[in-house]
């Protein structure tokens, strides 16, 4: 666990370093450190870490120095116990907190590639043990298993039960280390409603003896209900996407389909033998079906925000460099087309126009999108523009910020680009195996005048071929995604091929 915390940390933290550095301007250092411990969303573990910080200065009434000196010593991270050591010397000498950040950024988004190099090494060893392990492991036994049977001997059949176990619990075990030691990709979709308020809030009285109207709150309550009904209806998709409970649901549903058509006996007359391992493929799939959907769709939408977000901010620059204000940039870039994102600055051009303030439309923007990546973004955006018009090189460091994390996340894709191609490739193999020793192996014995009954050979293949499929894919998604739902199309297309081969071809 305290690795795993490591790596996010570290995986965070070059992010992290960029808002202290758009902050380090205008406020104190303690002030920084409560900025990202409040930013929980935005920088995870690095936000708790420095909620220790906070929590020793609020809570035990430590100086910031002890606050520092004691999280260093807690921490599991060697480069983020680095910067404290660093920051309090600067900060006891009364160094500039701006220039400091400067250096460490460039440093630690370095520092940050040279750990994602070693984390595709540690991929590569994993992709390494488990083609070897649970898939020419399973190969070679099956191998084995059938040149006994043609002998007359079985003694290798009672391998198989373990192999039933084994296989499983041994990828299970493997998935469990990636997600524990790998970063996942952020697909997250968090929204909240903010509002502008006319009033302060010290002119709301905190006590008042007059009771809600029941029959007002009951109108409001059922005006909302009818509100969101209607939302969904105009936007179904974003419905769907919203919360992996809703894809859920339709797995349920599906997969209860797929169950009355084996109860009637559809599936028993579409696959006369083996029906009971092509039911419990078809209703694997039919349950994987709606949550891959959902995770798909949320990803393309995720990937194209990311994309286009640069740009916007770089467009904001440019005019800025002309001596358009913000508001005015935002107004100007609303007419243009950006994909996604020209809906939202749409929407943030008209309630500048009805005399939002820009924070707060800003912050709504965020919110609306949702996404870790485009926050942090944003959020630069929005503290510069409260404390400086000037807000040029806050831009460029967003900018940097965001490129930085899509270039690392591309690298990430490309790498385990190969890796996945290597398991297709091997259960492929597998496959191609099973449709050998079963089709032209038994039928050059046939030539010889020779039968053998293999049929039991067969059987076991297909389980085998079954839970290879089911865990290769989730293993996949593991080294693309480090998602389970990453991997669901491809046990989907793995499933698909295993009752193919063994149902249809051989």
């Amino acid at each position: 666990e305290a690795s795993g915390r490591k790596n996010k940390i570290e995986q965070d933290l070059p992010y992290a370093i960029t808002y202290m550095q758009a902050l380090s301007s205008t406020v104190t250092l303690y002030t920084i450190f409560r900025n990202v411990y409040d930013a929980a969303d935005l920088y995870g573990e690095v936000s708790k870490e420095c909620g220790l910080i906070v929590r020793d200065v609020e809570l035990f009434g430590e100086d910031l120095l002890t606050a520092i000196e004691n999280t260093i010593k807690v921490t599991p991270s060697e480069n983020f116990r680095e910067l404290l050591n660093d920051l309090a010397l600067v900060y006891k000498s009364g160094g500039n907190l701006t220039n400091f950040f400067n250096a460490k950024s460039e440093s630690y988004r370095e520092l940050a590639r040279q750990e994602m190099d070693s984390l595709l090494q540690f991929m590569e060893m994993i992709a390494e043990i488990y083609v070897t392990a649970f898939v020419a492991g399973p190969i070679a036994i099956i191998i084995m298993l059938v040149a006994q049977n043609l002998s007359g001997s079985n003694s290798i059949g009672d391998l198989m039960p373990l192999l039933y176990i084994g296989l499983p619990l041994g990828a299970i075990a493997l998935i469990g280390v990636l997600y524990i030691l790998l970063p996942p990709d952020n697909l997250g979709i968090s929204r909240r409603e903010i509002r502008d308020n006319e009033f302060g809030a010290g002119l709301l009285a905190e006590n008042t003896e007059t009771a809600p109207d029941a029959e007002f709150l009951k109108q409001v309550n059922a005006r909302k209900k009818v509100l969101r009904i209607l939302n969904i209806i105009r936007h179904p998709i974003k419905f769907f996407i919203s919360d992996y409970t809703i894809p859920a649901v339709f797995s349920v549903l599906a997969a209860a389909v797929v169950f009355l058509f084996w109860i009637n006996g559809t599936i028993g007359s579409l696959f006369p033998s083996y029906t009971l391992e092509a039911f419990l493929c078809l209703l694997i799939i039919a349950a994987m079906i709606p949550l891959m959907a959902a995770y798909e769709i949320r990803r393309h939408y995720v990937n194209t925000v990311e994309k286009q977000m640069p740009e916007f901010l770089r467009e904001i620059s440019d005019m800025r460099d002309i001596g358009m204000t913000l508001q005015s940039s935002i107004a100007m870039i609303s007419g243009s087309k950006t994909g996604i994102l020209s809906s939202e600055v749409k929407v943030v051009a008209r309630e500048l126009e009805h005399g939002a303030h820009l924070s707060n439309a800003l912050v709504r923007m965020e919110e609306r999108i949702g996404l870790v990546s485009v926050k942090r973004a944003i959020s630069l955006m929005v503290k510069a523009s409260e404390v400086t018009d000037y807000i040029r090189e806050i831009l460029t460091i967003a900018i940097a910020d965001l490129e930085h994390y899509l270039k690392m996340k591309s690298k990430r894709f490309n790498t385990s680009f190969v890796y996945l191609a290597i398991i297709y490739l091997s259960f492929g193999i597998y496959l191609f195996c099973a449709y050998q020793m079963n089709v032209a192996f038994i039928a050059s014995f046939e030539g010889m005048g020779v039968t053998f009954d293999l049929s039991q050979n067969k059987g076991d293949m297909y389980h085998i071929g079954m839970i290879l499929g089911a865990f290769s894919g989730i293993m996949a998604g593991q080294l693309s995604g480090n998602s389970i739902l990453c991997g669901l199309k491809h046990s989907i297309i793995m499933l698909a091929a295993v009752i193919v081969t063994f149902t249809f071809l051989i």
